[in-house]
């Protein structure tokens, strides 16, 4: 059974004291624009940016279109306009920030460890950096890029790890792997507890043995003594649990950035290949989700509004591809339309008062049920298809 290790960066993998780098950074920066920009109002719009960042929840805006949309109008010139100029400060000036941090020398031999262990690695950081930064900071660790799965950067990311969804999004970036995962991290805000609201397994890092940090952070040590706790324990101890109504929401939140990140950069051609006879193309998959999501999702939903112990029927929509012609419509435009719907889709799970999840229904497959295993349900969906699109882009790329 292979584990998935969710490290963060920052203080876990490399030593860094936020409250000297991001004044630097930003001073850094600052200075590199000052030619064309008042260095004050630049400060003020990193500010403003990296908060906007923060707050996102919009499945369909990467962080950097946040961060561009509130950035650009505040110092008050086109969005790309100083490309080259922050292309260079990346390449020239960003490297000497190095000095402000300090290797972790525990990290270097845990991953050469947790590689020999066939670990699935992802380099958990808050995705609110350029990866030109990120991919720099985990060399400054001493580690390779190349030694892990996944690196998040605020280009391809759609949540801030103050949200359970960025967890959820790294695991559907990943393909939604059914085993084990473990967050790893030294935050309990941004680290521990949106993990463990997705359902996650958690370690805390301390930096000094003994530190306290209430019940939540337990297990907790170095990363020398994470090496010993995962020797010590059945790894299908730290299988997920996606039963509570946090989890549920943050999975149906980041499918559509899920699929928006595998998927937007592929060519018309990707979007109509079929991998083998009588599989879905990519098109047919996401047209799929788009109908299950407007003619189920919300029918099941809104049934529940209508008095006690509702049916809930369940069509066939496995004939839809054939009988809807799925294979000529426009993948791009469905997947749009797929996030339109889910937002709805979520507006309304937001509405729903606590005590109403656990509603009674009848389910016309699964029988006796509420409204939670019902979401739940929902739920399992799009994870089963996300690891279909995660099959089918091996096959045709």
């Amino acid at each position: 059974m292979t584990l998935t290790l969710l490290l963060d960066l920052d203080d876990t993998l490399l030593n860094t004291n936020q409250s000297i780098f991001v004044p630097a950074y930003f001073q850094a920066l600052s200075t590199k624009l000052a030619p064309h920009l008042d260095a004050s109002l630049v400060g003020r719009a990193l500010l403003k940016s990296t908060t906007a960042m923060n707050q996102s929840e919009d499945a369909m805006r990467p962080l950097r279109q946040v961060f561009d949309e509130v950035f650009y109008p505040a110092v008050g010139i086109p969005a790309g306009a100083l490309d080259d100029e922050i292309e260079q400060f990346y390449s020239q000036i960003f490297p000497t920030l190095q000095g402000i941090t300090s290797q972790n020398p525990q990290a270097n031999p845990f991953i050469d460890w947790a590689r020999s262990q066939g670990f699935r690695l992802v380099v958990a950081t808050d995705p609110l950096l350029p990866r030109a930064a990120t991919l720099q900071r985990v060399r400054w660790a001493g580690l390779d890029p190349d030694d892990f799965e996944l690196i998040s950067t605020f280009e391809d990311f759609h949540f801030s790890k103050t949200h359970a969804a960025y967890y959820a999004e790294a695991l559907g970036r990943l393909g939604w792997y059914d085993g084990p995962v473990l967050m790893v991290g030294n935050d309990m805000e941004r680290d521990i507890l949106p993990a463990k609201r997705l359902g996650l397994a958690a370690y805390f890092v301390e930096a000094e043995p003994g530190s306290r940090s209430g019940p939540e952070a337990e297990p907790r040590g170095t990363l020398s003594d994470l090496r010993r706790y995962l020797e010590s324990i059945n790894l299908s101890s730290l299988t997920p649990s996606f039963e509570t109504k946090d989890s549920l929401l943050a999975i149906h939140a980041s499918t559509p950035a899920v699929m928006n990140s595998l998927l937007g950069g592929l060519d018309v051609e990707d979007w109509k290949r079929r991998p083998s006879s009588g599989e879905w193309t990519l098109t047919e998959l996401v047209c799929h989700l788009r109908d299950t999501e407007r003619e189920i999702n919300h029918m099941q939903l809104n049934l529940f509004s209508g008095g006690d112990d509702p049916f809930v029927p369940r069509p066939d929509t496995g004939v839809w591809a054939s009988q809807r012609d799925y294979f000529m419509e426009d993948g791009r435009l469905a997947l749009q339309e797929f996030g339109a719907a889910r937002f709805e889709t979520l507006g309304i799970l937001k509405s729903i008062p606590e005590p109403d999840w656990k509603r009674k229904a009848r389910h016309a497959i699964f029988g006796p049920t509420d409204f939670r295993e019902v979401v739940g349900f929902m739920a399992d969906h799009d994870r089963m298809h996300i690891q279909q699109a995660f099959s089918i882009l091996k096959k045709i790329r």
